[in-house]
């Protein structure tokens, strides 16, 4: 696909990575979503085990603002998009756009849970996993950005080592986790929270609901309407 430059001045998708990765991780996802929505991508890192959450949500509002975009989007992995819907929570003047969490534990984590149990856990874990993942409560969205939720469904990660997974969870967060309720859409694909990264499907799901506002499923159109069969 040609990238139209005029868009891609105007329109920016930040993506944010999750615990224990930088912005390297993010770059297959980047090249996709860029060649998806013919749309500029920027990638935000932040230091995932150190300082609080509201650092990090400062820190993103910061790198946003500074990029004077007309519409702006995100794209958040696990930890990074709960940054996400903080920064949003905190400001209410950022451009327009739409949001898609990938895999993020909004109802809290129980792998993180029983990681942080063990010795030197929740250091490990660091003070924004255990803020808003461990000693948290029940999360609902009430902005007004539309957000869209992916879930993955292969069972291949660390967090089944520390915890008993025992329904649908993408080897470290269970669907029922990433849940939020506001949120405009939900879907579970096969894939395992880190696959996320560099899943195809993962990829084309999340720009078609930053450009359509839902998730692609089969018999249903762009517009919503269900396609004859």
């Amino acid at each position: 696909m040609t990238i139209n430059r005029d868009s891609r001045s105007s329109e920016l998708i930040v993506l944010v990575h999750g615990l224990w990765m930088a912005g390297p991780q993010l770059g297959v996802l980047k090249h996709r979503l860029e060649e998806n929505c013919a749309l500029q991508a920027a990638a935000f890192s932040y230091p995932s085990i150190s300082k609080r959450m509201s650092d990090h949500a400062q820190s993103l509002l910061q790198f946003v603002r500074a990029r004077h975009a007309e519409r702006l989007h995100f794209v958040g992995h696990s930890l990074g998009g709960i940054v996400v819907l903080r920064a949003l929570e905190m400001s209410d003047d950022l451009p327009p756009g739409r949001v898609v969490l990938l895999g993020t534990p909004s109802q809290g984590c129980r792998a993180a849970r029983a990681v942080a149990r063990l010795p030197f856990g929740r250091a490990i874990l660091g003070a924004s996993i255990c803020e808003e993942c461990i000693d948290c409560g029940p999360r609902e969205w009430t902005g007004r950005r539309e957000v869209g939720v992916i879930a993955g469904s292969s069972r291949i990660g660390l967090g089944r080592l520390f915890a008993n997974l025992d329904t649908d969870h993408d080897g470290t967060v269970l669907v029922e986790e990433t849940k939020l309720p506001g949120a405009k859409d939900h879907i579970v694909l096969s894939t395992s929270h880190t696959g996320m990264l560099i899943s195809t499907k993962v990829a084309e799901q999340a720009a078609w609901f930053l450009r359509e506002g839902q998730f692609r499923r089969e018999g249903r159109t762009a517009d919503g309407e269900d396609e004859d069969v």
